[in-house]
């Protein structure tokens, strides 16, 4: 673990862009960056097309280690270039941004009102690979779609045994039990949640580093005890669909949480823009971000 990096996780100011969309996620992300599906055939091509909007934003001057902690990456994201270097390298060395990776592998189906993660079968080897490319941290997501307590229980216990694997090999794991902002029960699974994960934190080692990705609170200010614990790096809030003002809005009442934004972030911008257009609107969603996540 690079204690520079780690300072700067848990000390500085800023927010984490989430850049992850995945295969299943990818048509999404590039419709409202302006290209359709038809615009293009095959994965190779979709992949081609997100590597450049993803580019775009890194390497856009908005984009900058003033406001931004880390980016995470998908897989394949780690595995390509930007400007003739890998991109963890380049967010790091050319940036000063903290490279964080994406490590699950989708969404079980629904049982006891939760979608734990898929197995992750080459966990290790990709882990390795991750070493090799320089990326500080990983983050893997569940969805809790409903106060059940059976089921928070099992995702809870999944992201920590899944985390400490992870920590174990040099990395700080982002945890990411996300609340389904929609469900009507959305404060109980909360409390829920909360006291799954605090259970979890008594038992962990005096050695080890983590992180949480959570939706933002229903009760304001709900998380900042977990915060406070000495294996917590930091708490991020997800913004979980909410637009970009809404998710602002609600994360400036809760000190001490800061942004991991993915839709929120890239709202607006599209793949038609000029540079000047982009770099604009992109620098005016990274500074709503950061005053929303250092209030």
């Amino acid at each position: 673990m690079n204690q520079e990096q780690l300072n700067r996780m848990h000390f500085a100011s800023g927010f984490i862009a989430a850049l992850d969309q995945s295969g299943g996620s990818t048509p999404k992300a590039l419709r409202l960056y302006g290209i359709e599906e038809d615009q293009y055939e095959g994965e190779e091509a979709m992949f081609d097309l997100i590597h450049q909007m993803r580019t775009r934003i890194i390497t856009s001057p908005a984009f900058t280690s003033e406001h931004i902690l880390a980016a995470i990456l998908f897989e394949m994201t780690m595995d390509r270039q930007i400007e003739g270097q890998y991109t963890a390298d380049y967010l790091w060395e050319k940036k000063g941004i903290l490279p964080i990776l994406k490590v699950d592998k989708g969404l079980a189906q629904v049982v006891n009102g939760v979608q734990l993660m898929k197995p992750i079968p080459n966990l290790k080897e990709l882990l390795e690979r991750a070493q090799d490319r320089h990326i500080f941290g990983t983050k893997m997501r569940s969805v809790i779609k409903e106060a059940n307590p059976a089921g928070i229980h099992a995702i809870v216990a999944q992201q920590f045994e899944i985390g400490l694997e992870i920590a174990k090999a040099g990395f700080v794991p982002i945890l990411e039990p996300e609340v389904d902002i929609t469900i009507a029960d959305k404060e109980k699974c909360e409390l829920l949640l909360k006291a799954e994960i605090q259970q979890h934190l008594a038992k962990l080692t005096e050695d080890v580093r983590l992180m949480f990705k959570l939706s933002i609170p229903t009760v304001d200010g709900f998380y900042s005890d977990l915060m406070e614990d000495p294996h917590v790096v930091r708490v991020v809030a997800l913004s979980g669909g909410y637009s970009r003002k809404e998710a602002n809005e609600k994360l400036a009442r809760n000190p001490g949480l800061i942004a991991s934004f993915s839709r929120a972030l890239t709202e607006g911008l599209k793949a038609q823009q000029t540079d000047e257009e982009f770099n604009t609107l992109l620098k005016s969603s990274i500074q709503s971000i950061y005053d929303a996540s250092v209030q």
